[in-house]
């Protein structure tokens, strides 16, 4: 069983910039894919940012594209997301995965592709 546990989210001013955390209990780091999701109220958990094993594949949803940076510090079992010029419509529970194994094409993760889910990390813009 793998833990993640996430850190980082909070209350925020539109424009501004947050980095989310999140460190694994896993051995051989490296040989899980991680990615970002997140759940606005009301709306279904979607898809954020993936980043493989190795860190040297990134994939971002369009709404993010350009605003978010995901990378990971395997020496530190953590995978972080540096969140830029954020919007009201980025408020949402963030959530880190990770999936083990064989790497999904870069676009195809949905809410069904992780092994393990984190707990959760609130952030929130404010217009």
């Amino acid at each position: 069983q793998v833990q993640l546990v996430e850190s980082g989210g909070g209350l925020v001013q539109a424009g501004g910039s947050l980095r989310l955390s999140c460190t694994a209990s896993a051995r051989a780091f490296s040989r899980y894919s991680m990615a970002w999701f997140r759940q606005a109220p009301g709306k279904e958990r979607e898809f954020v940012a993936h980043l493989s094993g190795s860190g040297s594949s990134t994939y971002y949803a369009d709404s993010v594209k350009g605003r978010f940076t995901i990378s990971r510090d395997n020496a530190k079992n953590t995978v972080y997301l540096q969140m830029n010029s954020l919007k009201p419509e980025d408020t949402a529970v963030y959530y880190c995965a990770a999936r083990f194994g064989t790497p999904l094409s870069p676009g195809t993760w949905s809410p069904r592709s992780p092994d393990y889910w984190g707990q959760g990390t609130q952030v929130t813009v404010s217009s």
